[in-house]
């Protein structure tokens, strides 16, 4: 990059940086950095109405977010070059990242890329005053790290308003021991899958007396179990097979912890013997479009063995082995999802200058959930009108949106002792 400026009347202080070596650059930042911000705030994105609660039958109304909030680590000068520096700054983000969370109050916050130090004393502390409590787990690398490099690695984090819900039990999904333990010697299992450390986080919850509407005067609450799960999938377009078999291996594990939940719930004296009275929220940065294998498996519930994505490369004997295959030729999974958002909602979750398209996602268990509304997009008059080609912006603290849906949970659980606390 050249920048022809000697001969031109300027400061004494732009020509010293301007002569500098890698002159141009560290100028440009200069001036990027030192220029007013004259683009004012975005508007408030818009609510979307979709339905009307009911009011015949016990319900649960509920918030759920999912925020991928950029950490720190990632948010270079390298990587963002049209931001000023001191937008970047973490210091600076995380305030307009907790007020932004506080301002939409969701009763299910699911975060990405929260390094542990920031979960632990920045995060927690703010949303424990805020009347949450919150369950976390860095990325599988931490466990190999000592703790002064531990605390700057990022993972996902889960909190939950403790007027509506309870923990009973959390679990963590480590993709590279998932891969690792059905490689059976399969080499892209060992040299694609393995190495990438990505995590997905699940709570079994339970909600409270005072989650439910219309319940009925004889039962005090309906103690409804729901399992929320939020993940982080690996990010690089050249590994679209990786991205689907850990999409896959994370139903997959999901399937099990239902399975156990039945087990710890009834030692919990709650009759409860099917999986599926447990309901399930599934969100996360998927880093997949749409029209990916990834999106396609989820809302289906299918995805061919022979699909584009796998790159055609040999997984299906290994996958086989630990995967449904209840049809011919199709990896299966029994969750009956559906999307809160799609692209005619938001036509982008993420938003850069090289990158534009939605791939942060909210499901809900269809059967038994209703999204009731949802928080629409980021102005496209105002992206366009102030000429913004990319986030992290002085006003934008990730280069992801947040997502929000309000769901109506109706119970999948009824009559005495099953899961009716009197």
């Amino acid at each position: 990059m050249i920048l022809g400026l000697v001969g031109n009347p300027l400061s004494k202080d732009i020509m010293t940086i301007y002569s500098e070596p890698n002159g141009t650059q560290k100028l440009l930042t200069f001036m990027l950095d030192n220029l007013q911000v004259t683009t004012p705030s975005p508007p408030p994105r818009p609510w979307i109405p979709l339905a009307r609660p009911t009011n015949n039958r016990p319900a649960c109304i509920f918030t759920v977010m999912c925020y991928n909030v950029l950490c720190d680590k990632y948010a270079t000068r390298q990587m963002y070059s049209y931001c000023p520096t001191w937008a970047l700054n973490w210091d600076y983000r995380k305030k307009g990242i907790l007020e932004e969370i506080q301002h939409y109050s969701a009763d299910i916050i699911n975060l990405q890329e929260v390094e542990m130090d920031q979960f632990y004393n920045f995060f927690m502390p703010e949303l424990k005053a805020q009347g949450y409590n919150g369950i976390y787990s860095p990325k599988s690398r931490a466990k190999h790290m000592a703790e002064s490099e531990r605390k700057y690695v990022d993972g996902c984090a889960i909190f939950y308003r403790t007027s509506k819900f309870t923990l009973v039990k959390e679990h963590l999904v480590e993709f590279n021991q998932l891969a690792m333990a059905s490689a059976d010697g399969l080499e892209h299992m060992l040299n694609r899958v393995m190495p990438k450390d990505n995590i997905g986080l699940a709570a079994l919850l339970q909600t409270t007396e005072s989650a439910w509407d219309n319940a009925s005067p004889d039962a005090q609450y309906i103690s409804q179990p729901i399992l929320v799960c939020t993940a982080h999938i690996h990010w690089d377009p050249e590994f679209c097979d990786v991205k689907l078999i850990q999409t896959m291996m994370l139903g997959n594990e999901l399937k099990t912890i239902l399975d156990e939940s039945v087990q710890t719930l009834r030692s919990n004296n709650m009759n409860i013997n099917d999986p599926n009275n447990i309901q399930v929220v599934l969100c996360g940065d998927f880093n997949s479009l749409p029209d990916s294998g990834v999106i396609e498996f989820l809302s289906t519930g299918r995805v061919s063995q022979d699909h584009k994505d796998f790159k055609a490369l040999s997984y299906k004997s290994c996958l086989e082995k630990v995967l449904s295959c209840d049809k011919p030729n199709e990896f299966t999974h029994s969750f009956k999802l559906a999307s809160a958002y799609n692209d005619e909602i938001m036509p982008f979750t993420n938003y850069t200058f090289e990158f534009k398209g939605i791939i942060d996602y909210i499901f809900y268990a269809k059967n038994s959930m209703t999204p009731l509304g949802l928080l629409g997009p980021i102005s496209q008059d105002w992206i366009t009108q102030n000429k913004v080609i990319g986030c992290p912006h002085p006003h934008v603290y990730s280069d992801h949106f947040p997502l929000l849906v309000e769901l109506e949970m109706v119970p999948t659980i009824s009559g005495p002792m099953n899961g009716i606390i009197r």
